[in-house]
């Protein structure tokens, strides 16, 4: 993979050896030049001098991890736009905490290596691209990001939730390009197009459904004046999932009658 004239360099930290070499040799599949480490404060040394393209960091190293570096990368002008990306154990919480602390995203360590070097490229593709959601967000202005395809919209509102956050959920996925506004963990209000309220939750739910590509920002701090969503999240959700499962049903029947008559002529 060529980045700037030159191929992309992934460092690589984490304490397990084995584990490292497995992703290590998927990553170079991928087209990457790939330099490891078992020592996050060495490596950050190294980067002064030879920056890689993206770090990619576990968040169970004794000393210093992921999360550490994510601090220590954001407070430094130099560095503070390189990527990084947090392995973990693909729980919810070290999901927020990982996207609190800074990092770019977060990968569940149990996955695949050759599946968790796919994600990496594409990750670095998008940052490559200045690729950004719903207009022209700054990186600096937030602290939660990722993609829809590995993390499903309903889990991401429900992880907001139960961490009662507040702040601004940016969605841009295909043909939807929506904002939702968080107040202590509750919905406070929501546009997607002509759409507000409860309305448009149910709509960005059932349109995001089915995953796919698309892409999430999450604004921490930001407030809206206006307050038009009445209903809890859980509530929008379920009536979501019914609708699009109507849909679907009524959908179905159509194909299913017209096919009937299609064999009757």
């Amino acid at each position: 993979m060529i980045l700037a004239g030159r191929p992309a360099k992934i460092l690589l930290i984490d304490s397990n050896v084995y584990f490292a070499k497995r992703l290590s040799d998927a990553l170079k599949r991928e087209g990457f030049e790939v330099v490891t480490s078992t020592q996050a404060a060495f490596a950050l040394t190294a980067i002064e001098y030879d920056a890689p393209s993206a770090i990619l960091c576990a968040t169970n190293m004794r000393e210093m991890d992921a999360l550490d570096i994510a601090r220590i990368l954001r407070a430094d002008a130099k560095n503070n736009s390189l990527p990084l990306i947090a392995l973990g154990d693909g729980s919810q919480r070290a999901l927020m905490q990982a996207f609190q602390a800074g990092c770019d995203d977060y990968i569940d360590r149990q996955r695949a290596p050759g599946v968790i070097a796919a994600h990496v490229k594409q990750i670095i593709i998008s940052k490559a691209d200045g690729f950004q959601p719903t207009q022209m967000l700054a990186q600096a202005d937030t602290s939660l990001s990722g993609s829809l395809t590995h993390h499903d919209l309903p889990g991401v509102m429900q992880m907001l939730g139960h961490a009662h956050q507040t702040g601004a959920l940016h969605i841009n996925a295909g043909e939807t390009d929506a904002l939702l506004f968080y107040d202590a963990g509750e919905i406070a209000h929501a546009e997607c197009g002509a759409l507000f309220g409860d309305e448009a939750v149910i709509h960005i739910l059932k349109s995001c459904v089915q995953g796919g590509a698309g892409v999430y920002k999450f604004v921490y701090g930001a407030t809206s004046a206006q307050r038009t969503v009445l209903r809890t999240a859980t509530d929008l959700m379920l009536d979501a999932m019914r609708e699009y499962d109507e849909n679907t049903q009524s959908l179905a029947e159509d194909l299913t009658n017209d096919l009937a008559d299609k064999e009757a002529t």
